[in-house]
């Protein structure tokens, strides 16, 4: 397409009122300017959600969702030709309790519920005429580097049934114009899936932009799976530039960010620029062009909290199309992303394919943001915790029944939205909007807690033939009720630590001991001696059968444990170490406020096995002839000389050398694997910016350097073995602790790490990694998860899109990482799983590497304006924030890790549910109910297929959502397709209907497909395009759900009572 930049001149004879034409719409054969305006809310980053919403606390940022919606209804109504766009729905908790219930307030939903009938009736009327487009319609726009895919899918799902019950609207595009890269679980999933037409974002890589640019390829086709294909592929844009106005045309009121020219069209006035103003227009309008194919270009109107005062932006955007349009050259109209979606479709144009994802993201040379990926770890375990908890209670919410009137999950939902926010769980807010963060979770997790109580009580038929009841319902965190509520108004250096304090440990998510992970778990402190039992129901919320092993601090050391038949479990006691009871009594403290009197001298390590959907319970009493101590084995430097120290009760054996304490050798006598593997730390300084303009911080990974951490050989190595598991414990430096687990029937290793203070007084900041160290030959490949789904393939210092430039050789080679990691060579396989977000790579071959834990001086100039520093205080006596986490490694013959990745990852996502209560009297055995099936109990899922939503909604119907776990051709056995019988997953109910939906449960599958955009695709026909199968529809009679390798379906159910 070819515009003359002639000159616009405009005659005015004299000063009159002008009424400005508005009613563009597209001009075939001109270049058509879709002017889209748009306010980006972050739901939380300087200021906390209520402080934007309500516009308080600017001293920080100047910010008022509330009058940005207030302000943008009459401006629509001024015009029927104005459009405008919103985003975020989110709904935000209040901390006052009224009435046993939570005030509700969010952006676009608490402002919906303050607005009279008449408002609420006229706002219909602008969605409905297309004038109010309410696009993307999650709760928050989330991040989709940290974020989980089954939190992206919720938080989703959340706004997408408002907007529906509400509006009686399908959100058609995706509009991720902040996240600082893009995942393929987006395109495909939390796009093509929900049923999304197009996705537009603006955070690419500047060499990747620079190329599409030349190359007129910043609009594609993107099919973000390899296994779904072209099924779920969808049209998506990147902005030329970022998400903000088009330089020279912006215009929030009191705002002297970007001075831009109004139009001055009053020629008795000084200034009278039109004509000026409209060649700059059709300039940039050309500009623009010449990157994008197809005569349609989109120009985002507005950028961060805009719109407060509506008609300074829409004042401005009637004169330019008034007299852009009657000059001629470009055709300027009032748009909407389906509006331009619509147009590039009937362009019939045929778009460049793109693959995997946008990440790493650098915005320029040395400005990698892939620091982000583990920032504020602590928040990120408990995020990751609370999902895990969100999950669980609400399948026990299901059995029991929705309450209605008293507790529900509603506000865990809520909170757990809200922190997927891409300035959230992402780490990259400031400090006091993480604490907001914190708090908000912290009461949702209360009342889910209450939940959770009511509902092992209630399906486990507490109240027996006998007449014993409990002397209190299953503990939750302590005798006192207000721990959470509490706990949640402690001071913002406070907070901190707790967050930590609240990830528990593999054994499972113990709602009842918040902060087991530290060994502070009062319902498992009690005194057995005086006849006393402990019951222990532990929950699984998987879809199969398992086995695995609960740890618990006792004080106790003559304990014993049985099943529900009075069979005696396998037992082990490993003694509580002094690092163990330092950190409970200092981090108790910094807690509750008080330390705790007493401590416990062992962990309690039994081995559970537990139905799918169900519980099974365990005693554990006072026994004189119970004898399961570990024995403690300690190795010092002068003692260790040349020998090997082997580790394991079972097949797998991790060999150490004597003389250092490091570990050697990995040998599994049951896969037949012998492999040389060592572990270490080290920490790469935080660039301080003095050198030019960008330092590490929040957001950006610039290393200064690599420096080894050396463990002190001084130190004792002490080894615990026992009948269930052995435990090598280290001190590698003043601070990192390292326990490292191998379970007797367990083909993994475990190692737990306590990290931190990270010291900071030399006045660097600090960037902990670590490092495991094979012989394999991967030569630069290595693979990590998609937002915990697909597996990418990575390679060293390469990008496919491009030919990359590599300025920053460590960060630029960093990846999220939610699932796991690994690396292969022609016979073996390095597999690395992981309890929540954390960064990583494979910098050498052979070496995968994760970060930690971060800790730094500077700020990275993104606008957060604050260092990465956090901290956990008592009084006013501060030390940094000390993290504690797991992860888990395993070698596999080729071909044969993904099985463990997948299910055992699945197992990381989903621990086990403990929940403890006391029983005076020794005959237990008649007074407990010991086992709940919520399947037929002689059923399992296929071992390819997880529940990941099983959720009672308030009409009383489910809703229901399957995974299959597998990609097409990861495994040999388990990527095929693969069937669930619902008759056996819902044994006690009648299924009356059920309807397949899209992904975020807001229309029905069938009329998301009829609606599908088919788009065309470069180099490649329908004929050509290979077939994707998947499951199909489901036989009323048999109920039988298929899947294909990779697929998610969801399902709203309706029961016969």
């Amino acid at each position: 397409m070819r515009v003359v930049l002639s000159a616009f001149v405009f005659q005015c004879a004299e000063s009159k009122y002008v009424k400005y034409n508005t009613t563009s719409t597209i001009v075939p054969g001109k270049l058509n300017v879709h002017l889209v305006a748009h306010s980006h809310d972050d739901v939380g980053w300087l200021k906390t959600i209520d402080q934007y919403y309500v516009g308080s606390n600017n001293t920080i940022k100047r910010g008022c969702v509330q009058d940005v919606l207030d302000s943008i209804v009459p401006a629509l109504l001024a015009d029927k030709n104005r459009k405008f766009i919103f985003i975020e729905q989110a709904i935000n908790t209040f901390l006052k309790k009224v009435s046993s219930s939570f005030f509700m307030i969010a952006f676009f939903q608490r402002w919906w519920r303050d607005q009279s009938e008449e408002v609420q009736s006229i706002v219909k009327q602008l969605v409905s005429s297309g004038q109010l487009e309410l696009i993307n319609g999650g709760m928050c726009m989330h991040d989709e580097a940290t974020a989980h895919y089954i939190d992206m899918i919720d938080q989703t799902t959340l706004g997408h049934r408002f907007i529906k019950e509400e509006f009686n609207v399908t959100p058609r595009i995706g509009w991720q114009i902040d996240p600082f890269g893009h995942s393929a679980v987006q395109a495909y999933l939390l796009g093509a899936e929900v049923g999304f037409d197009s996705l537009f974002f603006a955070r690419i890589d500047y060499q990747d932009r620079a190329k599409r640019e030349n190359e007129k390829s910043l609009e594609v086709i993107w099919r973000g799976s390899k296994s779904l294909g072209s099924s779920a592929q969808i049209f998506a844009g990147a902005f030329p530039d970022n998400y903000e106005t088009t330089r020279n045309f912006y215009f929030e009121v009191n705002d002297d960010s970007t001075d831009s020219l109004i139009i001055q069209d009053d020629i008795n006035l000084f200034d009278y620029n039109v004509p000026q103003r409209i060649n700059e227009f059709v300039a940039a309008a050309v500009s623009q062009a010449n990157v994008t194919r197809t005569n349609h270009i989109m120009w985002t109107m507005g950028k961060d909290f805009n719109y407060q005062y509506a008609q300074t932006w829409f004042r401005q955007m009637d004169k330019f199309l008034h007299y852009v349009n009657q000059d001629g050259r470009v055709n300027a109209l009032y748009s909407t992303p389906s509006i331009y979606t619509d147009a590039k479709y009937a362009t019939k144009e045929s778009w460049p394919i793109k693959t995997d994802d946008f990440f790493p993201y650098a915005d320029r040379v040395n400005a990698y943001w892939t620091g982000y990926f583990t920032s504020r770890p602590a928040l990120k375990g408990y995020v990751r915790m609370m999902s895990a908890y969100y999950l669980a209670a609400r399948q026990l919410e299901f059995f029991k029944g929705r309450n209605k009137s008293g507790p529900n999950t509603d506000y865990l939902a809520d909170a757990l939205a809200i922190v997927q926010h891409h300035d959230a769980v992402s780490g990259t807010e400031m400090q006091h909007v993480a604490d907001d963060y914190a708090k908000r979770l912290s009461i949702g997790y209360k009342e889910a807690e209450d939940v959770v109580a009511a509902s092992l009580a209630c399906v486990a038929n507490l109240t027996s033939k006998t007449g014993w009841r409990p002397q209190t319902k299953f503990q939750q965190a302590n005798n006192n009720n207000s721990l959470f509520h509490t706990s949640c108004l402690l001071s913002s250096c406070n907070y901190l630590y707790w967050l930590e304090l609240l990830k528990l440990w593999s054994d499972g998510l113990n709602n009842c001991c918040p902060l087991l992970n530290i060994s502070y778990c009062p319902p498992s402190e009690v005194d057995l001696s005086n006849g006393k039992n402990l019951v222990i129901v532990v929950y699984n919320p998987l879809g199969w059968r398992r086995e695995d092993v609960i740890r618990i601090p006792v004080i106790n050391e003559n304990v014993a444990v049985w099943d529900s038949s009075g069979k005696e479990v396998e037992s082990q006691l490993l003694p509580l170490l002094n690092v163990s009871v330092t950190v409970r009594k200092y981090h108790v403290k910094a807690y509750l406020g008080k330390s705790p009197k007493t401590a416990p001298s062992y962990w309690l390590a039994f081995s559970a096995t537990v139905p799918p959907l169900g519980f099974s319970t365990y005693i554990v009493s006072s026994s004189k002839w119970a004898d399961a101590t570990s024995v403690r084995q300690e190795y010092k430097s002068e003692s260790r000389k040349n020998d090997t120290i082997k580790v394991g009760p079972g097949k797998l054996k991790l060999i150490y050398s004597g003389n250092q304490g490091k570990l050697a050798q990995y040998v599994n006598s049951k896969s037949l694997i012998k492999a040389s593997v060592q572990q270490s730390y080290s920490y790469y300084p935080g660039n301080d910016g003095s050198m030019d303009p960008q330092a590490s911080g929040a957001y950006i990974f610039r290393p200064n350097g690599t420096h080894s951490i050396k463990s002190d050989n001084k130190a004792p190595f002490t080894v615990f073995r026992g009948p269930l598991l052995d435990e090598v414990h280290q001190r590698i430096n003043s601070w990192i602790y390292q326990i490292t687990r191998v379970y007797k029937g367990k083909e993994h290793v475990e190692v737990e790490f306590m990290v931190g203070p990270i010291p900071i007084d030399d006045g660097i900041g600090k960037e902990i990694v670590t490092q495991i160290t094979t012989t394999l030959k991967n030569n630069k490949m290595f693979y990590t998860d998609s937002s915990g789904r697909d597996f990418i393939e990575r390679i060293r210092d390469y990008r496919k899109d491009w030919d990359l430039e590599v300025n920053e050789p460590i960060a630029g080679n960093y990846y999220p990482i939610n699932l796991g990691i690994y690396i292969k060579d022609n016979s073996t396989e390095l597999s690395v799983l992981v309890d929540r977000s954390v960064g990583g790579s494979s910098i050498r071959d052979g070496q995968l590497e994760l970060m930690l834990h971060r800790r730094l001086v500077q700020d990275d100039s993104r606008g957060v304006i604050e260092q990465l520093n956090e901290t956990v205080c008592i009084s006013n006596t501060c030390t940094g924030l000390t993290v504690l986490g797991k992860y888990y490694l395993r070698i596999d013959p080729l071909g044969e890790g993904a099985k463990w990745r997948r299910s055992f990852g699945q197992e990381i996502y989903s621990p086990l549910l403990v929940a403890f209560t006391e029983q005076d009297g020794n005959d237990w055995t008649k007074l407990h109910v010991p086992t709940f099936h919520g399947m037929d109990p002689s059923y399992n899922l296929p071992e390819n297929v997880a529940i990941i939503t099983l959720q009672e909604l308030e009409d009383g119907k489910a809703l229901f959502r399957l995974a299959h776990l597998y990609e097409v051709g990861e495994d040999k056995d388990l990527s095929v397709m693969t069937s669930v019988e619902l008759k056996k997953v819902f044994p006690n109910k009648k299924i009356k209907k059920i309807t397949e939906t899209s992904l975020s449960a807001n229309q029905e599958r069938t009329e998301m497909e009829r609606k599908r955009l088919v788009w065309k695709v470069e180099g490649s026909s329908e004929e050509e395009e290979p077939r994707v199968v998947r499951g199909g529809p489901i036989d009323p009679a048999k109920l039988v759900v298929n899947l294909a390798p990779m697929e998610i379906r969801t399902f709203i159910i309706e029961f016969s009572y």
